[in-house]
């Protein structure tokens, strides 16, 4: 068989996901002669992706816990798994990861393939919730012809929690286009119009969150940091971008900034296609999550040469070295947020060192041809050893 008609889908939990997240990688196998299909939910994007040559089948993906949407999904992905009769399918998330897997298994898929984009159990979760998002884990790796991790420690807890043995897990790291979010790109004259866009007074300090609009992703402490920060930096704005969730259980709306006395200093752009002329907007990025895999906003903004502040947890520790890059924070901790925001904004020097040496990180270990390489290598030995491929 010719790589040319080898036919590979991608499942993904939403169209979001394809576009933003995965969409190079789906362009790059695409220009290496893979015929490529993906799978997400219905969404607004799904033009943009169709129309960039990636054949799309819109299954609905409900990423709570209701088994009844769950088997429709698992049922819907299976007959398209046997119609389409793919050589590889490749999944994401934890929900398509699970029932993508069982329905490639099924439906007799010759290899199967998951990338971990963080565990939904961390260091910090019940007892309840880890054990049971282990077994479930441990249940999708069953199917895996081969496991790609996005941050290291992922791969240390899959071989410890015996989701899956050593040989059948790798590390893939997660990267970006760095020539877009070269800060290189903008004048100062551009981010200046930017800003009067947007709205935001040129000599203002812009403190920024990029993340979907859920508890998870630590907002709540960062508004109460921020309360803290106007007291001694009253004309400070805090930005924060990404879309809502109103279906997610966690899920967040505007509206509660006036539970916090910040609601005149802090702005929502909702989601938006231009980050990478947001980034160098901004005087220092903020990510308070409880869980992440491998934060491509903080990859985005190392890029832009901001300083991250992060919570200590698994992904937020890779990529962001504490003290040189950034400063790592303990999770749910509103008074740490303050504190280094408020340190960075009074010591600019030091705010600029920790954005270059972020900046020198991003382009020593962040490139996403690293990542496209790893996968076609990891695509060509698996086509070998099934004998697909000679």
């Amino acid at each position: 068989m010719q790589k040319q008609k080898i036919k590979i889908c991608h499942v993904a939990s939403a169209d979001r996901a394809l576009r933003f997240l995965l969409f190079s990688q789906l362009k790059f196998l695409e220009k290496s002669g893979y015929d490529v299909y993906a799978v997400c939910p219905a969404g607004k994007f799904v033009k943009d992706i169709e129309e960039a040559g990636i054949k799309v089948k819109t299954i609905y993906i409900n990423r709570g816990l209701n088994p009844f949407f769950h088997l429709v999904t698992l049922v819907r992905l299976f007959f398209y798994f046997k119609k389409e009769k793919f050589t590889i399918v490749h999944t994401h998330n934890p929900v398509p990861g699970l029932l993508g897997q069982l329905a490639a298994k099924f439906a007799g898929v010759p290899i199967i393939i998951n990338t971990v984009h963080g565990f939904y159990f961390n260091e910090n979760s019940s007892f309840l919730k880890r054990k049971f998002f282990i077994f479930i884990e441990k249940i999708a790796a069953k199917c895996s012809d081969l496991i790609l991790s996005q941050n290291k420690e992922d791969v240390c807890t899959a071989i410890a929690e015996k989701i899956s043995e050593s040989g059948k897990i790798k590390y893939l790291g997660n990267g970006i286009d760095l020539k877009k979010f070269d800060k290189s790109r903008f004048s100062d004259d551009f981010i200046s119009k930017k800003k009067e866009e947007l709205g935001l007074d040129k000599n203002s300090k812009i403190i920024c969150i990029v993340g979907r609009l859920v508890e998870e992703k630590g907002y709540f402490y960062l508004f109460s940091a921020f309360e803290r920060v106007l007291e001694e930096f009253p004309d400070a704005k805090l930005v924060c971008i990404g879309h809502e969730e109103p279906s997610k259980k966690d899920g967040i709306s505007q509206d509660i900034v006036k539970n916090y006395n910040i609601g005149k200093n802090t702005m929502f752009l909702g989601e938006r296609t231009d980050m990478d002329e947001l980034y160098p907007l901004m005087d220092i990025f903020v990510l308070p999550s409880f869980r992440e895999g491998f934060p491509r906003s903080v990859l985005e903004a190392s890029a832009t040469e901001r300083p991250i502040i992060a919570t200590d947890i698994r992904g937020c520790r890779e990529a962001v070295e504490n003290k040189k890059t950034g400063i790592l924070v303990p999770v749910k901790n509103a008074e740490k947020i303050a504190e280094a925001i408020i340190f960075l904004l009074k010591n600019p020097d030091k705010a600029r060192e920790f954005g270059k040496n972020a900046g020198r990180k991003a382009k020593k270990e962040f490139d996403e041809s690293r990542i496209f390489t790893i996968i076609e290598k990891e695509y060509s030995r698996l086509l070998k050893e099934k004998g697909i491929l000679k």
